[in-house]
């Protein structure tokens, strides 16, 4: 469970820094735009400079004076926005330094776990086959409608358990409370009983108990 938390929190940390560098790549390109349009507005005043050289009354010298003005106004807000644009890039950049670090981290984390887990696997694997034989065994005589709804519930369990033990008056999956009224229909061993919200088979914890003692 351990490694599969890890490996879901990196899934999740890798797609974070892809969406930060994916922002800072548009960043980049309004950066770039914005340039550009300053850098236009730039030819626009020359050109408009000429023609002013050009023009035989006030009213054409005052309208060309009103699209430089403009084009000032263009290259102004474009160099306003570059500074903004570069600000969030510095922040973003940080966060994904920050994001990277966490990563590099929860992979050492991972790396550590992995190895830990095959060293357990390793040393539990005789153990392992005998309980598969006799679960092979037991699946034999188990009501096929029962051994059907137990598989459905232990492939969809998160930590593969299908059968669990009462622990503190709560289901030992999901750790919801259960009425004691149901607590003691439990006790009593009658009838297959399961968690009414995970849906785990729910059996007495002497029964645990005494599993762990044979």
């Amino acid at each position: 469970m351990e490694v599969n938390d890890l490996e879901d929190e990196i899934v999740g940390l890798n797609t974070r820094i892809k969406n930060i560098n994916e922002e800072i790549e548009h960043l980049n390109d309004l950066i770039n735009k914005k340039k550009q349009s300053a850098k236009d507005a730039k030819e626009q005043i020359k050109k408009y400079e000429v023609q002013q050289g050009k023009v035989k009354n006030n009213r054409e010298f005052d309208s060309l004076n009103k699209e430089i003005e403009f084009q000032n106004l263009e290259i102004a807000l474009s160099d306003k926005r570059v500074k903004e644009f570069s600000v969030d890039i510095i922040t973003k950049t940080a966060l994904l330094d920050e994001t990277q670090a966490v990563l590099d981290e929860k992979l050492s984390v991972l790396k550590l776990k992995k190895s830990e887990l095959e060293s357990i696997i390793e040393e539990t694997q005789k153990e392992e086959d005998q309980l598969h034989k006799i679960s092979g065994t037991a699946q034999t005589i188990v009501d096929e409608r029962l051994m059907a709804a137990y598989s459905r519930v232990r492939n969809n369990a998160r930590n593969g358990l299908a059968v669990v033990a009462i622990q503190r008056d709560a289901c030992g999956g999901c750790f919801n409370k259960i009425p004691p009224q149901r607590q003691l229909d439990i006790r009593q061993h009658k009838k297959v009983i399961v968690c009414e919200h995970c849906g785990r088979i729910l059996v007495d914890p002497r029964i645990a108990e005494e599993e762990e003692v044979s």
